[in-house]
């Protein structure tokens, strides 16, 4: 009795315990082009553990003179290294874009230095360039300028791409560590390898504010803003993207859900949580596209140093600190989103000024054309009267000549004949 009783309590048990499982989870966000990235767990983080900055590494940093068309794809068997800090300067022309600011490939990784440029002809537009984490490689194809109407053609899945030509000596870094798909580099300080999923499009600078990496768990979506102007990707206007991370995967850790400007200047002027300053390059002069082809002499490395926050540099303080810590990040996005906007209504303000300009510019040159057509006009109807009153002159003159010369025979002719009559016989 007593060992079908025992029995018994434990089939209940079992069937209570069987009605408590957790339901499976709801559906994920996605990311726009890339696989969802799985939250990283918190559990066996410990909230003592100290961020440690990266060692000094070495940058080759160059200006590049990017194409008109889009680059071929190639296939590069490590990650990009993580974002360098780039603070632009203020846009020379409302027209110009701000290129640069991102990891290139020329036989290596090299950071392709930010600057200014206007467009190679009037409608161009500046395309950022592509990262696709492919089974353990990274498909890259850089920047470049894309003519009007023309969108940026992804990589055919299972397509034959190019292997990236390695440069002698160069010590190959981490494959990318984190989900298959389109990604940036991950934000400056993050442990090399990691990867952020993103959209196509997304100008890498967008994570320039975030905390670095320790794990995979960071993701970039965008919003669609039909009434912003700041950056068009696709024909649709993107004025802010957001990025998501948990606890776990932050050195901070302190979850991640941001909204930053999506246009790669305004996204580069963030304040970095870890400041790696790009380094210049040693000469203006920009080198040509990438090619396998013919490779270029690239200029030596410099080695750039981060400078840690000291909420990094610490370990994390207790749960009351944390909360004076979450507070004082989302006073510097706040921070952070109303200098964007400032800029951004600075910006419009000064593409207007220069809309009205040239439009001003262009009825002054309309009205100037108009009048000296009329000055012509009125110049060819003064000439064409006065031709016209020298021809009815000279007809005048002509017709009186005639009539004098007609004259003068008869008067001849007449004495012609009396002379012959008064010579004649009586």
């Amino acid at each position: 009795m007593k060992i079908s009783l025992s029995l018994l309590i434990a089939t209940m048990a079992l069937c209570a315990c069987s009605s408590q499982t957790a339901p499976p989870p709801g559906p994920a966000d996605q990311v726009a082009n890339a696989p969802e990235v799985p939250p990283a767990s918190d559990e066996g983080n410990s909230a003592e553990e100290a961020y440690t900055p990266p060692e000094p590494q070495p940058v080759v940093s160059i200006y590049e003179d990017q194409p008109d068309t889009q680059p071929p794809p190639i296939e590069v068997d490590w990650a990009p290294p993580p974002m360098l800090v780039e603070p632009p300067p203020p846009p020379p022309q409302p027209t110009y874009f701000w290129t640069g600011g991102y990891w290139g490939w020329h036989g290596r990784w090299v950071w392709v230095h930010g600057r200014w440029a206007a467009p190679p002809r009037p409608g161009y537009r500046w395309q950022q360039p592509y990262y696709d984490h492919r089974g353990g490689h990274v498909v890259f194809v850089g920047g470049f300028w894309a003519r009007p109407g023309v969108e940026f053609v992804v990589p055919a899945a299972g397509a034959a791409i190019a292997l990236a030509v390695v440069l002698p000596g160069v010590i190959a870094g981490p494959p990318p560590t984190g989900p298959e798909g389109v990604f940036i580099p991950p934000p400056p300080g993050s442990r090399p390898g990691l990867i952020v999923p993103a959209f196509v499009g997304c100008p890498s600078a967008v994570v320039i504010g975030a905390p670095p990496l320790i794990r995979p768990g960071m993701r970039v979506t965008h919003n669609h803003d039909t009434t912003s102007t700041n950056t068009v990707i696709d024909n649709t206007t993107i004025n802010n993207v957001t990025i998501i991370a948990p606890a776990g995967a932050v050195a901070t850790h302190v979850a991640v859900n941001t909204n930053v400007p999506a246009a790669a200047h305004l996204a580069a002027a963030q304040t970095p949580v870890v400041r790696t300053l790009a380094p210049q390059p040693a000469t203006t002069r920009p080198l040509e596209t990438y090619s396998a082809a013919h490779s270029i002499a690239l200029p030596a490395a410099q080695s750039v140093r981060a400078e840690v926050s000291p909420q990094l540099a610490h370990p994390v303080p207790a749960s009351a600190d944390l909360a004076a810590q979450h507070q004082q990040i989302e006073q510097q996005r706040v921070a952070q989103a109303k200098a964007a906007e400032e800029q951004a209504a600075r910006e419009a303000q000064a593409r207007q000024a220069a809309e009205a300009a040239a439009e001003a510019n262009q009825k002054a040159t309309a009205a100037a054309n108009a009048e000296r057509s009329q000055q012509q006009a009125a110049a060819e109807t003064q000439s064409k009267q006065e031709a016209d009153l020298a021809a009815e002159r000279n007809r005048q003159q002509a017709v009186a000549e005639e009539a004098a010369s007609k004259k003068k025979a008869a008067e001849e002719a007449a004495a012609k004949k009396a002379a012959e009559k008064n010579h004649q016989p009586q």
